[in-house]
C-alpha cells in the first residue's frame, strides 16, 4: 500500500476524531466555529487524481456530517471545495514547479500559502452557511457566522502548519 495512502487515512481519522470530539463544542460568542477539516482537502498534493480528491473531500464531509448532525452539509461543502483546490492551488504555484509539490507554507511561501488558505475556509464557510441557515432572513448572522468560522479556522490552521514546519 501506498505511504501517501496511509497517511492521508491517519490524517482523515486525527482531524474527524479532533473535530467531533473537540472542535465541534467551541462556539465564540455564538459565531465562530473551527471548521478545522478543511485543512484536509487543502493538503493534497499537486496533480493527485481529481477523482481521488473528491472521494476524500465527500468521506470526510459524511464523517463530519455523521458526528456533528448536520445532514449532507459538510459532504455537499466539502465536496465543492474538493472540486474547486487543484484549481485554487494552481493560481498560487509556478508553473515550473514539481508535480508532487505538496501545498506547504515551505513550499508555496508565507504569503502566497496564507491567500491560499484565506481563498479555501472563505469559499468552504459560505458554502457551509449559506446550505445550513438556507434563507436570507438573518443576513447579519449569516455574515458573523461566515467571518467569525473563517477567521478561527485560518488561525488554526496557520499554527498547524507553522508547527508542523519545523
Amino acid at each position: 500500500m501506498n505511504i501517501e495512502v496511509i497517511r492521508h487515512f491517519f490524517t482523515f481519522l486525527i482531524l474527524c476524531l479532533v473535530q467531533a470530539l473537540v472542535l465541534n463544542h467551541i462556539n465564540l460568542l455564538g459565531c465562530a466555529t473551527p471548521l478545522l477539516y478543511v485543512y484536509f482537502i487543502m493538503l493534497f498534493r499537486r496533480n493527485f487524481p481529481k477523482w481521488a480528491i473528491l472521494l476524500w473531500s465527500f468521506f470526510i464531509g459524511l464523517c463530519i456530517d455523521v458526528f456533528s448532525n448536520t445532514p449532507g452539509v459538510a459532504a455537499a461543502s466539502s465536496t465543492f471545495l474538493g472540486l474547486l483546490q487543484p484549481y485554487l492551488l494552481n493560481l498560487f504555484i509556478q508553473r515550473d514547479s514539481p508535480d508532487d509539490m505538496l501545498p506547504t507554507m515551505k513550499s508555496l511561501g508565507v504569503a502566497k500559502y496564507v491567500y491560499y488558505t484565506i481563498i479555501c475556509v472563505f469559499t468552504y464557510n459560505v458554502i457551509f452557511f449559506t446550505i445550513e441557515s438556507f434563507n436570507f432572513f438573518n443576513w447579519l448572522q449569516w455574515l458573523m457566522d461566515i467571518g467569525g468560522s473563517t477567521v478561527l479556522t485560518v488561525i488554526l490552521i496557520l499554527v498547524i502548519e507553522n508547527v508542523r514546519k519545523r
